[in-house]
């Protein structure tokens, strides 16, 4: 052990426990806990995580219960077995009864098991009613699975009309082992969810893209997030303080990536903060229909690039491991419709953006990748330009589309029609989350104003 250093054997720890995570097993089968407790971080607990729900108390109830019955049925069956073998072993002179049916020890075998299992499936069904009960809630939260990361969307109670995205903030630097790892590693967001304490939150889960699941173990709260399926559950926590869960579905290849992060804080704290996301967000407003300057769409796209790219492509701007260089790339400096093409369809290990970001925010990102560290190409992109590549018409190959300099106003630049089939542009509006529309709700959803 030695050998490897404690850096090493802790990253190796890290990866168990993110395996154990993503597989569901983590938090849900007496494994490593390591999620937040209202006092820090849990270390080394080999146990379910501490329940703040009554729900995840249930569980914990029923899961000490089934262990201590199957224990002892193990101990029982093995105890006799074990001493009819030595006690009537041939070296004792003992000879092998010769029987070939017992009505009593078939009516024991058939009425024993039924009573265990009637045990177990009173307080196991009483527990899973209860799961299922979304009934009377004081908050709606849909919550959206994307390739890598969760949407969020409060559609009913306080806080109704925010939304935002939560994507992973550890540094690919620690994923890469370049850096130590934290406490918190691959289990830290830029926008966790945050709900009030003691109040009853429906969750409402889908998917844009492929199966996800949604999942905290000390909430007791585990719902796979389907793509065209509207699914739901609950919980109401009764302990203000940060809790982790993860992604338990196997989604793609950044599946160990997707981390859920729920803050849970007092009432007073909640209507603060719902007040703070509500100015962000009116301050924050796109509208796809202005001309913009360069200097708004670089300073809009550097917003947008450390909010959703610069944990992948680094904030440099230089790449890291599968994630190619920006600065300099041909991408970023070829034409532009090429550049387009990769940011709505996606490529390789990058994902399709066109669900996830508005034409504002892909405007501007673009627009500042092309401008930004060495890159000095001076094309702009306006957000018309991306509501016609989605529709089919990427803008011209390799003209600059608005000059170098960049009047004031920004003109616009001609499109031309080409072949590619682009996901049209879509609302957000949080009540298309039902019924036929409950598919293109899953990829209603624009990135927050950072």
């Amino acid at each position: 052990m030695e050998i490897l250093g404690k850096d090493a054997m802790k990253t190796i720890k890290r990866a168990l426990m993110g395996v154990l995570a993503c597989s569901g097993l983590l938090g849900a089968h007496a494994a490593l806990a390591v999620g937040d407790s209202p006092g820090g971080p849990a270390v080394n607990e080999i146990n379910l995580q501490p329940p703040v729900t009554k729900i995840a108390e249930e569980l914990y109830h029923l899961h000490t219960m089934m262990l201590i019955l199957c224990t002892v049925i193990f101990v029982g069956v093995f105890g006799v077995m074990f001493y009819s073998m030595f006690a009537h072993r041939k070296s004792k002179g003992h000879k092998a009864a010769n029987f070939h049916e017992s009505t009593t020890v078939e009516i024991i075998w058939t009425i024993v098991p039924f009573i265990i299992v009637v045990l177990m499936a009173l307080p196991a069904t009483k527990t899973v009613v209860a799961m299922k009960d979304t009934s009377n809630a004081d908050l709606t939260v849909k919550v959206t699975g994307y390739q890598w990361k969760w949407g969020y969307d409060y559609v009913k109670g306080p806080g109704e009309g925010i939304s935002f995205l939560s994507t992973l903030t550890t540094p690919r630097s620690e994923v890469n082992g370049q850096q130590p790892i934290t406490d918190t590693y691959l289990q830290e967001v830029d926008n966790p969810l945050v709900v009030p304490v003691g109040k009853k939150v429906r969750i409402i889960t889908t998917a844009a893209d492929v199966v996800h699941s949604w999942y905290v173990p000390a909430f007791g709260v585990k719902q796979d997030a389907i793509p065209g399926f509207v699914r739901d559950t609950w919980f109401k926590a009764e302990k203000v303080g940060t809790y982790r869960g993860f992604c338990t579905e196997l989604c793609g290849k950044e599946h160990a990536y997707m981390p859920v992060v729920v803050t849970v804080v007092s009432d007073d704290d909640y209507a603060k903060w719902v007040d703070e996301q509500k100015k962000k967000m009116a301050a924050g407003a796109d509208d796809p229909n202005k001309t913009y300057t360069l200097a708004e769409l670089t300073q809009r796209g550097e917003q947008v690039y450390k909010a959703n790219c610069a944990v992948c492509h680094q904030p440099s701007g230089k790449g890291a491991g599968a994630f190619p260089a920006l600065d300099g790339s041909k991408v970023a400096n070829g034409p532009l419709a090429g550049h387009v093409s990769i940011v709505l369809k996606g490529k390789n290990a990058m994902p399709s953006w066109a669900p996830t970001l508005n034409d504002v925010e892909i405007a501007s990102v673009i627009t500042y990748e092309r401008n930004a560290w060495g890159n000095h190409t001076g094309d702009m992109l306006q957000p018309k330009q991306v509501a016609d590549a989605r529709n089919g018409k990427l803008p011209e190959g390799g003209d600059h589309l608005s000059g170098g300099a960049a009047p004031a106003s920004g003109a616009q630049a001609s499109s031309a029609p080409t072949a590619f089939n682009a996901s049209p542009a879509h609302s957000n509006k949080p009540e298309a989350v039902a019924g036929a529309a409950a598919k293109d709700a899953a990829q209603a959803h624009a990135a927050p104003a950072a």
